[in-house]
C-alpha cells in the first residue's frame, strides 16, 4: 500500500472514533419536562451536559409533538412547562 493510503485510513479511523464516542457519551444532567399546549400534553426526557441544554431540548421535543407549524412551535416553546424536573445522573 502507498503511504497516502495509510494516512487516509488513519484519518478515517480517527473520524469514525470521534463520531462513535460523541454518540455514545451521555450527558451529566437529565431533565423530564411535560408541556401542555392547545389541550394536548406531551412529556419528554433529555440528557445534556448543562441543565439549560437539557431543559431546552426536552421542551423542544415535547412541543414538537403537541404543536403544528412554526408559529405554534414557537408559541409552545415560550409557554411555561406544566412539569419540569432536572437532576444529576
Amino acid at each position: 500500500m502507498k503511504w497516502t493510503s495509510w494516512v487516509t485510513l488513519t484519518g478515517l479511523v480517527l473520524v469514525i472514533s470521534v463520531v462513535v464516542y460523541s454518540s455514545l457519551r451521555t450527558g451529566a444532567i437529565r431533565c423530564d419536562v411535560c408541556v401542555q399546549f392547545q389541550g394536548r400534553e406531551a412529556c419528554r426526557s433529555v440528557d445534556a451536559d448543562t441543565e439549560e441544554d437539557a431543559r431546552t431540548g426536552a421542551i423542544t421535543n415535547a412541543c414538537a409533538l403537541v404543536s403544528s407549524g412554526v408559529t405554534d412551535g414557537m408559541a409552545c416553546n415560550r409557554a411555561m412547562p406544566k412539569h419540569a424536573e432536572c437532576r444529576v445522573r
